[in-house]
C-alpha cells in the first residue's frame, strides 16, 4: 500500500507501484509511471515523462523531468528514465529528453548531490557520486562508477569516463578518458585515480597496466599512435581497451 500525504497531489493518470512513500506537497504529473518502495519527501515535483524505478529517495525540491531546456523542443513525446537505488538530493533537476536522444538516463545506485542539473538527453551510468551545483549541459555521458566533485560545469555532448575523479570547481569542454584524475584550470589529465581504483577492488596488476597505457598514449605527440602502441602492448586487457576505444571514439577531443 501506498502513503500518499493528503497535501499531495497525484494526478489520477499516473501509474504508482507499491509501497511508494509521497510527502506533502508533491506532485506527481499525468504520463508519470513510478516502481515500488520509492521515497518522495516534501516538496518533490515529478513532470510529464518521468519513469522511474525502484528504491529511490528523492529528497525536497527535487524536480524530475523538467521541460528541457532546449529551443528547439517542441513539445515532442519523451521521458526522463531514473533507475533503482539512487539517492536524489535537494533541488536536484533533471530534465526529459527531446528528438535528438527522446530520453534523459540515470542508472542505478547514484548520488547526486544538493543543486545539481541533469539536462536533457543525457546518460548516466551506475554506482556514480556528483557533487553539489555540478551542472551538466545536454547530451553528456557519464560512465559508470565515475566521482565528479562540487560545482563542476560539462559543456554539452562531453562524455565521462568511469573510475575517475574530477577535481571540484573544474569545467570541462573535452572528453574525460576512463580510470584517471583529471582538474586544474584549463583542466587536464592529473594522473591515474589510484586510491579510487583500489577501492573497488582493482588488482595491482591491472592498476599498472593502466597507468603504462596512459604513460604512452600521452607521451606522443599523436595521440592515436600512442593508442596504437598501448594496444599492441596489452592486447588482452578489457582495462587498456576501454581507454583505447573511449579515446578513438572521442568527438570532441580528449584532455591531455
Amino acid at each position: 500500500m501506498n502513503q500518499i500525504h493528503p497535501l499531495a497531489v497525484v494526478d489520477p493518470e499516473a501509474k504508482i507501484g507499491d509501497n511508494n512513500v509521497i510527502g506533502p506537497f508533491c506532485v506527481i504529473d499525468k504520463n508519470v509511471v513510478i516502481g515500488n518502495n520509492n521515497k518522495f519527501l516534501n516538496n518533490v515535483t515529478i513532470h510529464y515523462g518521468a519513469r522511474i524505478g525502484n528504491n529511490n529517495e528523492f529528497f525536497p525540491g527535487a524536480s524530475i523531468s523538467t521541460k528541457p531546456q532546449d529551443l528547439k523542443f517542441k513539445g515532442e513525446e519523451t521521458t526522463c528514465e531514473i533507475g533503482d537505488n539512487n539517492s536524489i538530493r535537494e533541488n536536484v533537476t533533471i530534465s526529459r529528453g527531446t528528438a535528438s536522444r527522446g530520453k534523459t538516463v540515470v542508472g542505478n545506485g547514484n548520488l547526486l548531490m544538493e543543486n545539481m542539473h541533469i539536462g536533457h538527453d543525457c546518460v548516466i551510468g551506475n554506482g556514480c557520486i556528483i557533487g553539489n551545483s555540478t551542472k551538466f549541459a545536454g547530451e553528456v555521458e557519464v560512465d559508470d562508477c565515475a566521482i565528479i566533485s562540487a560545482t563542476c560545469l560539462f559543456h554539452q555532448f562531453t562524455r565521462v569516463g568511469g573510475y575517475i575523479m574530477f577535481q571540484g570547481g573544474t569545467r570541462t569542454s573535452q572528453d574525460i578518458p576512463p580510470y584517471v584524475l583529471a582538474g586544474k584550470e584549463p583542466v587536464r589529465y592529473a594522473g591515474v585515480n589510484l586510491i579510487g581504483l583500489r577501492r573497488r577492488g582493482f588488482s595491482n596488476e591491472v592498476i599498472d597496466a593502466i597507468h603504462d597505457a596512459y604513460r604512452i598514449i600521452y607521451s606522443k605527440g599523436i595521440m592515436k599512435d600512442g593508442v596504437a602502441e598501448a594496444r599492441a602492448k596489452y592486447p588482452d586487457s578489457k582495462e587498456v581497451e576501454y581507454i583505447c576505444s573511449f579515446i578513438e571514439s572521442s568527438k570532441r577531443g580528449v584532455i591531455r
